[in-house]
Order: structure tokens, then C-alpha cells, then sequence
């Protein structure tokens, strides 16, 4: 069974940091791409950022560049999401996302407040 378990949300000020996780399992996680998806209260879900399945190559939505970067631990099944420069915009649930043998799963997400 596939499971994707994010952490490290929290509550933030304006202009700081936080760092996601995604532990991942019940699949060969070094060959996957995985994304970061988040979703926003009454909006629709948006990609965040992708990264492929050796860890040499990512992207990111507009909104982001320049302040999110995402890396992956293949060795320690792990998914993770520097977030810097926080604004208030970026208040969401966020998830990680892997499409694996045609199936879509997105675990548990973990909530990101910004907000002074």
C-alpha cells in the first residue's frame, strides 16, 4: 500500500521559513517523480513543485521560484519542501503527491499558516 505522511507545517511569521517532509512507502520510491501539491481554504488544489525521480531535475510554479526549493532523500524514502520568504499567500494544506503504477495517492497533508 502506498502511503505518503507529510509533516513540519506549522504556524510562521511573515518573510520566514519552514521545512516539509514526506516519508514515503509501500513503493520503490527512488523511481518515481514526486510533487508538492497545496491547497488553500475555498480554492483548488495547485502543484507546487515537481522534482524527477533521481533528484537531479525540479520545477516549480510561478508563485514559488525563486523561494521554495525541493530535494528528495532516496536512501531515506523522503520528499522534502524548503519553504523561505513565507508570505500569507502561501497559507495552505500541503501534500505530497506521486502517481505510481497509474494511481494517483497524496497522503496526509500538513497545514502551513503565515500570519504575524
Amino acid at each position: 500500500e502506498v502511503q505518503l505522511q507529510a509533516s513540519g507545517g506549522g504556524l510562521v511569521q511573515p518573510g520566514g521559513s519552514l521545512r516539509l517532509s514526506c516519508a514515503a512507502s509501500g513503493f520503490t520510491f527512488s523511481s518515481y517523480s514526486m510533487s508538492w501539491v497545496r491547497q488553500a481554504p475555498g480554492k483548488g488544489p495547485e502543484r507546487v513543485s515537481i522534482i524527477n525521480a533521481p533528484g537531479s531535475g525540479a520545477s516549480y510554479a510561478d508563485f514559488v521560484k525563486g523561494r521554495f526549493t525541493v530535494s528528495r532523500d532516496n536512501a531515506k524514502n523522503t520528499l522534502y519542501l524548503q519553504m523561505n520568504s513565507l508570505k500569507p499567500e502561501d497559507t495552505a494544506v500541503y501534500y505530497c503527491h506521486a502517481v505510481v503504477r497509474g494511481r494517483d495517492h497524496q497522503g496526509q497533508g500538513t497545514q502551513v499558516t503565515v500570519s504575524s
